[in-house]
């Protein structure tokens, strides 16, 4: 194989030398342009990851001046010498043990602690609502203060321990236990942005290609995203000045779901779930989030209904991963949300009217051949339309 790539890399030298030149002057002016670009590819890569290490030693200087502006005492000098390391986010939080107990499993076998209740959810889903309660949800034990950069196994561990922080100063100035002035947050907001950034396009790229069992590292990083979240106080600075990155977020793992093809992908598919129904809880994410999944569920039913009228095949895989969309409709239709009294199912945008439009039409034609999907459209319609009945 290596004497025919000689021969044809020879013959297309000589058929391509310009005239003046010979053979050999024609071949080292090549090599000289070819060992020029791998050099400059080099420096450019070098210089690239010099770049970002720089970046991420600013943001590490900017997100400890900030929290020394929000709270100067707050610091190693403050902090008892026998603080415990233990991680104050307890896996359990973010995945049960039953989901986490069967991380290696093949995603096939479906046990009793998976098992579908009447509205296609399952019993997961709910016991990680009920850790995440927001008012049980808080920093019980905190880490000494290190903001450490990252390095590159663990590129959420910077982002991680600025948010943990801000967490714990947030508890311990609510219990009175400490002094701290969150209107510094207004004026370096862009330092608290760019670590939700960093923290989000880290969970994107774990998502993108999971890995099981899950590192407590990562478990860690949903666990602070969510708290973050619910945090009234912080939610202010968080939520609405990062709403467009966490809207990127969503769709990101929405499409993540849809495209997924691994033969073993339901353990990531539950997991990326997991993570849209918990970001859903909040106020001003939960319309935005049904308003993506209403879109997306209503889009792949026209196309399903045009391929039965022309009576071609569908695309299994994708049919199988949106069940996954709506198990999430319908786990952020259903109920009232803890947060406040209002109903989850009085949403009212312009993505329900387009869902809702021709709907009974198209249950109608995929009712004998997709039985399944025509029942949980109905029951997402169901669920929009219940304010409307009561």
């Amino acid at each position: 194989y290596l004497k025919i790539s000689k021969l044809a890399l020879a013959f297309a030298i000589i058929r391509s030398k310009p005239p003046g030149k010979s053979c050999k002057e024609y071949t080292e002016h090549l090599a000289k342009i070819v060992s020029e670009q791998d050099t400059s590819l080099v420096s450019e890569i070098l210089w690239k990851s010099k770049v970002e290490a720089l970046e991420a030693e600013v943001l590490r200087l900017r997100q400890e001046l900030l929290l020394n502006k929000i709270c100067p005492k707050f610091g190693l000098e403050s902090r008892k010498s026998g603080a415990s390391d233990e991680n104050p986010l307890v896996q359990e939080s973010a995945y049960p043990m039953s989901y986490s107990s069967q991380l290696e499993d093949s995603g096939c076998d479906v046990s009793n602690d998976y098992a579908f209740d009447s509205l296609g959810t399952t019993s997961d889903f709910h016991q990680s609502e009920r850790n995440l309660h927001p008012s049980k949800y808080c920093l019980e034990i905190a880490p000494p203060l290190s903001l450490c950069c990252a390095n590159k196994e663990e590129p959420l561990a910077a982002p991680v321990q600025f948010l943990q922080h801000l967490l714990e100063i947030r508890k311990l100035s609510e219990i009175g236990n400490l002094q701290a002035d969150f209107t510094k947050l207004e004026d370096d907001s862009s330092t608290i942005c760019s670590s939700v950034s960093q923290l989000l396009d880290g969970l994107t790229a774990f998502y993108n290609s999971p890995k099981f069992p899950i590192s407590d590292i990562l478990t860690e990083a949903i666990c602070v995203l969510i708290s973050l979240i619910a945090d009234t106080k912080l939610s202010n600075h968080v939520v609405k000045k990062c709403f467009k990155k966490l809207d990127e977020f969503q769709k990101k793992l929405i499409q993540i779901i849809l495209r997924s093809s691994s033969i073993n992908r339901f353990q990531g598919l539950h997991a990326v779930s997991h993570v849209l129904v918990l970001l859903g809880r909040n106020n001003i994410l939960r319309n935005s989030l049904i308003s993506l999944l209403l879109s997306e569920v209503h889009q792949f039913a026209e196309q399903m209904c045009q391929a039965h009228q022309i009576q071609d095949a569908c695309d299994i895989t994708q049919y199988e991963n949106i069940f996954y969309l709506f198990m999430i409709l319908e786990q952020l239709l259903q109920n009232e949300t803890e947060e406040s009294n209002v109903s989850s199912s009085q949403y009212d945008g312009e993505e329900k009217n387009k869902f809702m439009k021709n709907l009974d039409q198209i249950i109608l034609h995929l009712s004998d051949e997709f039985p399944l999907f025509s029942l949980y459209l109905w029951r997402v319609s169901v669920l929009l339309n219940s304010a409307q009945i009561q």
